[in-house]
C-alpha cells in the first residue's frame, strides 16, 4: 500500500554550495500524488515534482526546476524519503537549496522515522525491472546495470584511483537496510576537488563536518593554513588514515556507502520505487556529481 507521513516535519538549516538558509517543511499528502517540493518563498508557490523530467543540473548535486523556480541538492532528502517507503509528500521550501546538515540523510531519516508513516488506502504502483539493461557513460565511465530482482537492491563499487581511498564495494540487499545501514554515510571529496570548490566560491554553506576531505598526497603548511581559514578552525590535519580530521569515519567504506545513498535518491527520480537490482560503477574517472551528494562525492 501507499504510504505518506503522520504529521507535519520542520528543519532549517543551510546549503552546501549557495549557503541560502531554507526551512523545510514536510507534509501529509493524499494517494497518488508523489513528491512535490513546492517554493512557498515565489509567486504564486510553483511546485517542482520530484521527477527526472524537471532534472536541469546535476554538476555537483543534483537541481529541478519548473520554470523559473529551482530546487538544489535534493538527493538526500529523496533518498530518506524512499528509505520510509513514502510515497506521498508535499515539502514545502523557502529557498533554493536543500539544507546538507551533517551531510548525509540521518537527520532527515531520524526525524521521518520519528514522526512515524500513515499506510494508505490505495496500492503501490512499482517501476519493475523486465530485462537487464547496461548502460555506460563515455564521458564519465560510471556504469550502471539494471537486472531483474524480486526486491529494490543496489550494489556500488567506487575506484577513482585513489591510494587513501582505495577500491570500496557495499551492497544493500533490500531497501530495509537502509535506515539503518547506509542514511548516516556522508559525503567526500578529494582535497584537490576542496580547493578548486574553495577557489570557485562553490562551497558558500561549506562546513568541514559535512564531508569526508579524502587527501592522497602530501600537504603544505600553507595549504593547512589555507584551510584552518577557509572554515574558521584550528589545528587541520591529515590523519593516519588519510582523511582530515574534521571528523571520524562512521564506516570504514562510508564513501561507498554515502554513493549508494546518493544512487538511491537520484533514482527515486523516476517517480515509483523500483522493484530491481542496480550495480552502480564508477572507475578511475574525475568526480562529477555532488560534494554533498551523488555529485562531488
Amino acid at each position: 500500500m501507499q504510504h505518506t507521513l503522520n504529521d507535519i516535519i520542520t528543519i532549517s538549516g543551510v546549503g552546501i554550495h549557495t549557503g541560502a538558509k531554507t526551512n523545510m517543511t514536510l507534509k501529509p499528502a493524499s494517494v497518488n500524488t508523489g513528491i512535490r517540493f513546492i517554493r512557498v518563498d515565489l509567486e504564486g508557490n510553483p511546485i517542482v515534482k520530484a521527477d527526472v523530467d524537471y532534472v536541469f543540473s546535476t554538476e555537483r548535486s543534483t537541481g529541478l526546476k519548473n520554470g523559473t523556480a529551482e530546487i538544489h541538492t535534493v538527493e538526500h532528502i529523496l533518498a530518506a524519503i524512499v528509505g520510509a517507503k513514502i510515497d506521498n509528500l508535499i515539502i514545502e521550501v523557502d529557498n533554493i537549496e536543500i539544507p546538507i546538515l551533517d551531510g548525509s540523510a540521518k537527520e532527515f531519516t531520524e526525524l521521518i522515522a520519528n514522526t512515524g508513516v500513515t499506510t494508505q488506502n490505495a496500492k503501490r504502483k512499482f517501476f519493475e525491472v523486465k530485462r537487464k539493461i547496461t548502460f555506460k557513460d563515455e564521458q564519465t565511465g560510471t556504469i550502471l546495470i539494471a537486472e531483474p530482482a524480486d526486491e529494490y537492491a543496489v550494489d556500488v563499487k567506487i575506484d577513482y584511483n585513489s591510494k587513501t581511498l582505495g577500491v570500496q564495494e557495499v551492497s544493500m540487499n533490500s531497501i530495509n537496510e537502509f535506515n539503518n545501514h547506509f542514511s548516516s554515510s556522508r559525503t567526500f571529496c578529494f582535497l584537490h576537488e576542496l580547493e578548486l570548490l574553495l577557489d570557485n566560491n562553490l562551497i558558500k554553506g561549506g562546513d568541514v563536518n559535512n564531508a569526508i576531505v579524502i587527501v592522497d598526497d602530501e600537504i603544505s603548511s600553507e595549504k593547512l593554513s589555507k584551510l584552518e581559514k577557509a572554515f574558521g578552525k584550528k589545528d587541520i590535519k591529515v590523519t593516519e588514515g588519510g582523511t582530515l580530521n574534521n571528523l571520524t569515519l562512521r564506516y570504514k567504506n562510508e564513501p561507498a556507502r554515502h554513493k549508494l545513498l546518493d544512487v538511491i535518491g537520484d533514482l527515486s527520480l523516476l517517480g515509483l520505487p523500483i522493484k530491481g537490482k542496480i550495480t552502480t560503477i564508477l572507475e578511475h574517472t574525475l568526480l562529477t556529481t555532488n560534494y554533498s551528494s551523488t555529485n562531488i562525492n
